[in-house]
C-alpha cells in the first residue's frame, strides 16, 4: 500500500493518542470527516493499523520490573520450535518474544513485580525445555521507551 502525506500525519496522530476522534484527526489534517474517516478505515482494512489498545502502567499494575532473557537451544526443528513457542506464549509475563541472528537464538523481555516473580517465570521456562543457555538481564532504569513507530521512511 501506498501512503502518502496524510496517511502519515494520520498514523503519528494515532500512535499519539488513538482516541482521537474522526473530527478531530480531520481538522488537524485539514481534510473534512467523511475523507478522514475513509482513510482511517483504508488503514486498517490494509493492516496497516493492525489494532488500537490502551497502554498500562506497569507500575500501576504491579510489574516495574523489567528483564531481558537471552536464549540459545541445541535444537533448530520446528517440532522444538513449536513446543517452546507454546511455552513462551502461556507465560503472561513474556511481553516480546523474537528470534534473533547472532549467537543468541531467542530474546524475551519479561515483566514482573520482583526476582522472586522472575524467578517463577524462569522455572516454567525452563522446566520442559532442552535449552543450551539462559541469561537474564535486569533493566536498572527505563531511559527510552515508545509504542510509536519512525514515520520518516514512507514515501
Amino acid at each position: 500500500m501506498n501512503l502518502d502525506a496524510i496517511d502519515k500525519k494520520l498514523l503519528a496522530l494515532l500512535q499519539d493518542d488513538a482516541e482521537l476522534q474522526v473530527s478531530e484527526l480531520a481538522e488537524r489534517i485539514g481534510l473534512s470527516t467523511t475523507p478522514c474517516w475513509r482513510r482511517v478505515q483504508r488503514l486498517k482494512a490494509a493492516g496497516v493499523i493492525q489494532k488500537q489498545v490502551v497502554l498500562v502502567d506497569r507500575k500501576a499494575v504491579n510489574v516495574p520490573v523489567t528483564v531481558f532473557v537471552t536464549v540459545r537451544t541445541r535444537h533448530h526443528n520446528q517440532k522444538w520450535f513449536d513446543s517452546f513457542r507454546a511455552t513462551v506464549e502461556g507465560i503472561p509475563e513474556v511481553v516480546e518474544f523474537y528470534r534473533m541472528s547472532g549467537e543468541v537464538d531467542y530474546l524475551l523481555r519479561v515483566v514482573v513485580p520482583d526476582i522472586a516473580a522472575y524467578d517463577t517465570v524462569y522455572k516454567r521456562l525452563t522446566s520442559n525445555l532442552d535449552l543450551a543457555d539462559v541469561s537474564s538481564s535486569f533493566a536498572m532504569e527505563e531511559i527510552k521507551y515508545t509504542t510509536a513507530l519512525p514515520l520518516g521512511y514512507i514515501g
